[in-house]
């Protein structure tokens, strides 16, 4: 079942809504899908919907919402895109993560006690879940071509749960210094997992569109599966 849940803002001034996609049974967990810079969008939709099929309470909320609130936007589309761009330039990030925090409680609260939740991200995203995993009690955190990542090295002893990054080695956003620098930073962290995926480029795991690279995608969502199933039970 699907539908769109209302989520109030950690310090009390708003509240921004999110897709919700419920499985048939009772949830095993939770997990909270990141949105990339093209909102809460189809692609966005369809993977909370498959991690409801697989059993989670999924919920995908609207990070853009104090800028454009439903946006909905079509990497493919040059104009859309662009606006995307805009809107990641005006976006601040500290309150995306407090919405991404409000989030979290909200569906850790409605499961009960003991109950586990996850996130995973895209793009923008992607960035979004590692910093998920340094700021707040999140369970385990999932980031898919993540830009900026060497960027935020800084705050990786923080981390202390499960994390799994997806890096496509060809990322046009994410050069291969950035690459280099993620592993010297990362790979010795006991709690983070990488894997890069040769030839393949930014955006290879979206659901729709001419981003997407199927092995690839379905590899890194296998590896996502796999992952979720261990740390969220």
């Amino acid at each position: 079942m699907t539908n769109t849940t209302t989520i109030p803002t950690l310090a009390g001034d708003g509240d921004f809504t999110a897709y919700r996609a419920t499985p048939a049974g009772t949830p095993k967990a939770a997990i909270v899908v990141i949105q990339e810079i093209f909102g809460v969008n189809a692609g966005i939709r369809r993977k909370c919907d498959t991690l409801a099929e697989a059993g989670y309470l999924a919920i995908a909320p609207d990070l853009f919402w104090r800028l454009e609130p439903g946006i909905e936007l079509d990497p493919d589309i040059k104009p859309e895109f662009d606006r995307a761009l805009e809107l990641m330039g005006q976006f601040d990030q500290d309150k995306g993560i407090a919405d991404i925090e409000a989030s979290i409680r909200a569906v850790r609260s409605e499961l009960g006690d003991g109950a586990k939740v996850g996130v995973v991200g895209y793009c923008l995203g992607g960035r979004l879940a590692f910093m998920t995993a340094a700021r707040t009690d999140v369970d385990a955190s999932v980031g898919y071509y993540g830009v900026g990542i060497d960027g935020l090295l800084g705050e990786k002893n923080a981390i202390a749960h499960p994390v799994l990054l997806h890096v496509p080695e060809e990322d046009h956003f994410v050069d291969k210094d950035a690459q280099a620098a993620m592993h010297a930073g990362l790979d010795d962290h006991p709690k983070v997992t990488i894997y890069d995926y040769a030839g393949e480029d930014h955006g290879f795991a979206t659901e729709f569109g001419e981003r997407r690279s199927d092995t690839s995608a379905k590899l890194a969502d296998e590896r996502t599966a796999e992952f979720f199933a261990e740390h969220l039970g």
